[in-house]
């Protein structure tokens, strides 16, 4: 028979791998997943944080990306690998907050199998007019909708993205009667824009900075909470009377659900340190972004953030019908 203190040897013994894997974490290089393709804001904030995170945690940080499905295909291999740290997802709207709404199958579930570290940053989504529009406010944009329903038409990136989302939000709350006309990706809808072809632009903000400085549209209105430094004269869609009403793309670095604690400390602390560098919050606004502060940039306030963002996404297909195709 096996002695009570003979049974506290062995279960001591089995606990002291698991403990010394997690003190000694990372001890190998770290694979960190871009479920897009190369180029976009994703993948390029995952290049930003390469280096830092390579620094801050001693180990080389190898970014893969593995495009598919709206994000889909590189989320579901996260959710797969075994949770010790070692393989991380660049998480965003598509994968956590959209195709959760859209698609009742999905190769993984965004409310289980995974585990939010930190944000890295966010870009308000903007409506765009044309140039020599006469539009001078969203009061005008939503009469002129009203006047004449589904004669306005705005861009997006395409049926069930971030932005198409985002319209419809803006059409339920402010009663707009906007005509959606998707495209292939936010920047696919930028020639038929600048051309004269579609009337407005709902998009990411980083996309709609280069035109509103070079003249080829104009910013009307921005999804944040306030005015964004690169255009303070452009007031929120809040101020111009759209109550509460915000919408952003968001980018941060993901576990898989059951990693260890000492690894998700560990990664944790490199985010808040990274995030907090004047050269990154630099680089966020140069992309038209805004870093991420406070709570977002932990894994409890990314997670919270996630799960409302999921919530409201889900109110808005539904209520506007939406589905993927």
């Amino acid at each position: 028979m096996v002695s009570r203190r003979h049974a506290l040897a062995a279960a001591t013994l089995l606990a002291a791998p698991a403990a010394r894997a997690q003190a000694t974490w990372p001890d190998r290089p770290i694979r960190v997943v871009v479920p897009f393709a190369a180029g976009g804001n994703a993948d390029t904030i995952a290049r930003i944080l390469q280096p830092r995170l390579q620094e801050k945690l001693g180990q080389p940080v190898v970014v893969e990306n593995r495009p598919g499905a709206g994000g889909a295909v590189g989320a579901a291999e996260v959710a797969r690998v075994r949770p010790d740290g070692y393989t991380l997802l660049i998480g965003s709207n598509g994968p956590l907050s959209v195709n959760p709404a859209v698609q009742a199958r999905l190769p993984y579930d965004a409310e289980r199998d995974f585990a939010p570290v930190a944000m890295a940053m966010q870009v308000p989504h903007c409506l765009m007019v044309q140039q020599g529009a006469p539009y001078r406010s969203l009061a005008d944009v939503v009469a002129a909708s009203r006047a004449q329903p589904d004669a306005l038409g705005a861009g997006t990136a395409g049926v069930a993205s971030a932005t198409h989302l985002s319209l419809e939000a803006f059409k339920l709350a402010s009663g707009a009667r906007i005509l959606h006309v998707p495209y292939r990706g936010g920047g696919a809808a930028l020639p038929d824009f600048i051309a004269g072809n579609i009337p407005l632009l709902f998009t990411e903000f980083s996309t709609a900075l280069p035109l509103h400085r070079d003249s080829k549209g104009r910013i009307l209105a921005v999804a944040s909470t306030t005015r964004l430094a690169a255009v303070p004269e452009v007031p929120t869609m809040i101020e111009q009377g759209i109550a509460g009403f915000t919408a952003a793309s968001y980018v941060g670095l993901i576990a898989t659900a059951g990693t260890p604690s000492e690894a998700l400390r560990k990664l944790g602390e490199a985010m808040t340190a990274i995030v907090a560098e004047p050269d990154f919050q630099r680089r966020m606004e140069a992309m038209g972004g805004e870093t991420a502060s406070g709570a977002l940039a932990t894994p409890e306030g990314f997670a919270a953030f996630i799960r409302d963002d999921l919530r409201r996404s889900r109110e808005v297909v539904r209520s506007a019908g939406i589905t993927a195709q």
